[in-house]
C-alpha cells in the first residue's frame, strides 16, 4: 500500500496529463485508448526507472550558485558542485546557516522539476520520501520494489540528486573574495542561503498580510479598541533573481517568482526626508523627469532596432522592472506620510490612487482587486506619457501592442502594489 501523499502525487499527474491530451473531438474507444496510455505511462513500473534516470539532473542545496551569477551553474569544467551545508546548531544568537532551519533548495533542469516535487513528497510519519530512500525504510523498499528495474539502480538515480560527486568544481563567475587573517583566509563573499532569503519573504507575508492582521488593521480603521496591537514593515525593496526566468536561478526561486524581500540595512537619518503625499495625482506629483529619464533613453534605443531576439526583449523587460521598481519605492516612501500628511477636503486624488497610497484602505486593497485593475491602465498610460516627454520629438509613436506589453510586466509585480 503507497503512501497516500505518493497516491495523490500520481492521481494529480494522470489528471493533469489527461486534462492536456484529451480533445472535444475524441470518440469513446479512443478516450479509453488514452486513458490506458496514461495508466501505463505512470505505472510504478514505468515512470520510476525514467524518474531516476532524470534525478541527476537537479541538485539539491542550500547555498545555489545561480544566486550569485545565473551562468555560475555551468563552466568550462562542467558543473559547478552543488553545496549542501551540514552545519553543527550553536545556540550563540546569531542569524546564520547553522542556526536556523529552512527548506532546501534545488538547482538545475527545469525538465526534472516533477522528480524533485516527487522526492520531496512529506510521508505520514513527517519525513520526507528522499529520507526514506536515503535510510532504505521499508516504504523506500516497498516502493523500489518493481519489475522493470534493479532496486539499487533505482535507489542510485534518486540520490544523485543529493551527491555532489568526489571533486568540488566551482565557476570564476561566483567571483568569491577571500581575505588574509593571520595564517589563513576568511570568505568576505558568502553564497547566497536561499532558504533564509525566502523563509524571510514568508514571515514578512505573514506580517503584512495575515488573517489576524488584517482583523486588526480593520480595528484600526473602525476606531475600535483592541488590546493586541499589529507591526508594520517600511522601507522593504524587492530584489528579483532571474528575470522572466525565475526557474533558471533554482526551484525556491521559481516557487516565488523570482522576488524576494530585502529589510533595510540604512543607518538612521539625521535629516528626514521631503516625501509629500500627492494632492492630485502621484504620477506627476511624486516623480521627476531625471530620476527616470535614463530608463527610457535605454528603451528608446531598443525600440528602434531592426531585429528582435530573446536578449533585445530581456533588455526591454529589465528596463521596464527598473521603472516599476522606483514606482513601488515611492509608493512606500508616501504610503509611510499618508496617515500625517492626507487631508481628504484638500485633496482631490482619484479613487484608485487613494486606495493604493493610503495606509486607512489597506484592507480594502486585499480584499479587492478593481483598483489594481484601474491601476495597472493607469501605470501603463504613464510609462507611455513618460516615455514620449522624455523623447521628446525623438519618440517612437507607441501602439496598443506596446500598452499591453507594459500592462502585462505590471501584472507580474501586482503582489509588490497592494
Amino acid at each position: 500500500m503507497l503512501d497516500p501523499a505518493i497516491q495523490n502525487y500520481f492521481s494529480e499527474r494522470k489528471e493533469a496529463w489527461l486534462k492536456k491530451n484529451t480533445k472535444a473531438a475524441l470518440q469513446e474507444h479512443e478516450l479509453q485508448e488514452l486513458e490506458q496510455l496514461c495508466e501505463q505511462q505512470f505505472s510504478l513500473n514505468e515512470w520510476l526507472p525514467n524518474a531516476a534516470k532524470r534525478a541527476g539532473q537537479i541538485s539539491m542545496s542550500t547555498h545555489p550558485c545561480t544566486f550569485s551569477h545565473p551562468s555560475a551553474r555551468k563552466n568550462k569544467n562542467g558543473y559547478v558542485s552543488s553545496v549542501l551545508a551540514e552545519i553543527d546548531r550553536i545556540e550563540d544568537g546569531y542569524l546564520k546557516t547553522g542556526n536556523v532551519v529552512v527548506a532546501t533548495d534545488a538547482l538545475g533542469n527545469a525538465a526534472a522539476l516533477d522528480v524533485y516535487k516527487f522526492l520531496t513528497l512529506t510521508m505520514q510519519d513527517g519525513e520526507n520520501l528522499l529520507t526514506h530512500i536515503q535510510q532504505e525504510t521499508d516504504l523506500a523498499q516497498t516502493l523500489l520494489a518493481i519489475k522493470s528495474a534493479n532496486y539499487q539502480e533505482l535507489r542510485s538515480g534518486f540520490l544523485a540528486m543529493v551527491e555532489s560527486g568526489t571533486e568540488n568544481i566551482t565557476s570564476s563567475k561566483i567571483k568569491q573574495v577571500y581575505f588574509p587573517v593571520d595564517d589563513d583566509y576568511h570568505q568576505l563573499s558568502l553564497l547566497t542561503n536561499s532558504g533564509m532569503v525566502y523563509q524571510l519573504r514568508s514571515r514578512l507575508d505573514k506580517l503584512r498580510f495575515s488573517e489576524e492582521v488584517k482583523a486588526l488593521r480593520d480595528k484600526k480603521r473602525k476606531n475600535e479598541f483592541s488590546e493586541q496591537g499589529y507591526s508594520e514593515i517600511y522601507g522593504l525593496t524587492t530584489i528579483g533573481y532571474g528575470g522572466t526566468k525565475p526557474q533558471n536561478i533554482s526551484v525556491l526561486n521559481n516557487q516565488n517568482g523570482g522576488k524576494a524581500h530585502l529589510l533595510s540595512s540604512l543607518p538612521p537619518s539625521i535629516e528626514k526626508r521631503n516625501v509629500n503625499f500627492p494632492k492630485s495625482d502621484f504620477f506627476t506629483e511624486s516623480f521627476k523627469k531625471y530620476e527616470y529619464a535614463a530608463n527610457f533613453k535605454a528603451l528608446h534605443k531598443l525600440f528602434q532596432a531592426d531585429y528582435n531576439n530573446i536578449k533585445l526583449r530581456d533588455a526591454r523587460d529589465r528596463n521596464l522592472q527598473q521603472i516599476i521598481d522606483l514606482l513601488i519605492e515611492k509608493m512606500w516612501a508616501v504610503r509611510a506620510v499618508s496617515q500625517t500628511q492626507y487631508h481628504a477636503d484638500t485633496f482631490s486624488l482619484s479613487s484608485t490612487q487613494r486606495t493604493w497610497l493610503h495606509d486607512d484602505f489597506a484592507d480594502e486593497r486585499e480584499k479587492s482587486e478593481q483598483w489594481l485593475n484601474s491601476l495597472i491602465t493607469e501605470i501603463s498610460a504613464w510609462l507611455t506619457r513618460s516615455y514620449e516627454k522624455v523623447l521628446d520629438k525623438k519618440a517612437i509613436k507607441l501602439g496598443e501592442a506596446e500598452r499591453l506589453h507594459f500592462a502585462e510586466v505590471i501584472e507580474r509585480n501586482k503582489e509588490f502594489l497592494k
